[in-house]
């Protein structure tokens, strides 16, 4: 068919990368702890995104 696993996965963590930046910047964190989180994310795609899910910050 021509999508490769590779580019389906590539993009299922793009759109969740998305996803946590937009949550990170809608949390009540302090914008030194959203700069961060989004530099973690950035650097480390796969795994900043499973750090964010573990340890970063709770919805109220």
């Amino acid at each position: 068919m021509g999508i490769e696993v590779g580019g389906l996965f590539g993009l299922l963590i793009l759109i969740a990368n998305v996803y946590a930046i937009v949550k990170i910047i809608q949390s009540t964190a302090s914008t030194g702890t959203k700069v961060l989180w989004i530099v973690l994310i950035l650097l480390l795609p796969l795994l900043g995104l499973i750090l964010w899910f573990l340890l970063g910050p709770k919805a109220p």
